[in-house]
């Protein structure tokens, strides 16, 4: 709880109410799970906010928000409730929970002089779990996640930008939470490139310094799928980077499993079939696989099947890629790939005979037959 104090002592140092609030409860919070529950109790009691729930989410009424389009500059939400629908390399998840137990561990590193800068950032393509990553460790450390939002963050007069920057490491400051940046290359581009004008420069230098001031209790995550457009200076902010990669092929198939756990399929144990959804998923990222899957459950469900078929799956892997939805071609991707004439006639509604002709028909000029 050090941490917390120090913020707290803070608070009443810059005769803020609502960060000595706000950190208070944290601290009673923090205390009522060590069982401490008689003098948690009595901070609540001097808050004279005797029903109030540990997430306070009164704190985080009031958001910045741009003075010219009046949007919120961002978006705070509590996840208790986030389930973990992700798979990562063992090297990422490792990084990962290392990262999150020093975040755990924060007062015995103080009492041993080794207070390093808690900020993580995030890379790699979009769609494969930056986010999720950082609602995860909103969850295992019981704040609040407040991403900015970069539509209400960047103005039209860039001036402007540099002073929101400003206002969400502030509104970040005085509430116990996690401030995640998404999206960080917006407004973190490297200084250097000869295209971009000298006022944003200057936005990218308002960025580090609102970083320095913020690491030194805080918790920064930022998060970007074109780490090459950053700054250099930037990542030297960041005590912890973690790539987040496109999986590989043995996690594309945990990845199938997890997201059609809830349907099952018929197609787990059997290895050829397995290896070819691998291969025909590679390079695809979770998230995609994730709408594969549903829209192959959906479709599954529409034919009053119990599970999710192959024959789905890979019907819908083939629109997931927006190739032609002749009959023709998708029989023979089916047929190719393993799929039985009778699960073609199925997937298709049409006729085993149908298939068949389509099947034995030899040469491009007799497709249309």
């Amino acid at each position: 709880m050090k941490t917390e104090i120090l913020k707290l002592i803070e608070g009443g140092l810059e005769k803020n109410p609502e960060k000595v609030k706000s950190y208070a409860r944290l601290i009673s919070k923090k205390l009522h799970s060590q069982g401490e529950e008689k003098f948690a109790e009595r901070i609540l009691n001097v808050l004279n906010n005797k029903g109030a729930h540990p997430v306070y989410l009164d704190e985080f009424m009031t958001k910045p928000v741009d003075k010219d389009s009046r949007l919120d500059m961002v978006e705070v939400t509590m996840s208790d409730e986030f389930k973990d629908e992700f798979v990562l390399p063992n090297l990422t998840k490792t990084k990962l929970d290392m990262y999150i137990q020093n975040l755990k561990k924060r007062d015995k590193f103080i009492d041993l002089g080794l207070d390093l800068p808690e900020s993580l950032l995030l890379y790699g393509p979009p769609g494969c779990g930056k986010t999720s990553i950082a609602h995860y460790i909103s969850k295992q450390i019981g704040l609040p996640l407040v991403t900015a939002k970069l539509d209400g963050l960047v103005s039209s007069l860039l001036g402007s930008t540099a002073k929101n920057i400003r206002k969400i490491f502030e509104y970040a400051q005085e509430r116990p939470c996690i401030l995640f940046l998404d999206e960080f290359d917006a407004i973190a581009k490297a200084r250097n490139d000869e295209h971009e004008v000298g006022e944003l420069k200057r936005v990218v230098n308002s960025l580090l310094q609102n970083i320095d001031n913020f690491n030194k209790n805080s918790i920064l995550i930022a998060a970007t799928n074109h780490e090459k457009l950053l700054d250099p200076a930037v990542w030297r902010r960041f005590s912890n980077i973690i790539e987040v990669p496109k999986p590989t092929k043995s996690e594309i198939l945990e990845l199938i499993e997890l997201f059609t756990i809830k349907m099952g399929n018929n197609f787990t144990n059997d290895t050829k079939k397995l290896g070819i959804l691998a291969n025909l998923l590679e390079g695809v990222s979770p998230s995609e696989i994730k709408i594969i899957c549903i829209n192959a459950m959906r479709r599954s469900v529409l034919l009053e099947e119990k599970s999710l078929s192959y024959a789905n799956l890979l019907y819908q892997i083939h629109l997931s890629r927006d190739l032609s939805k002749d009959q023709v071609q998708l029989v023979r991707y089916l047929n190719k790939n393993g799929v039985s004439q009778i699960d073609i006639s199925r997937t298709l509604g049409i006729s085993q005979r149908q298939v068949r002709n389509i099947i034995n028909i030899k040469g491009e000029d007799n497709c249309g037959k």
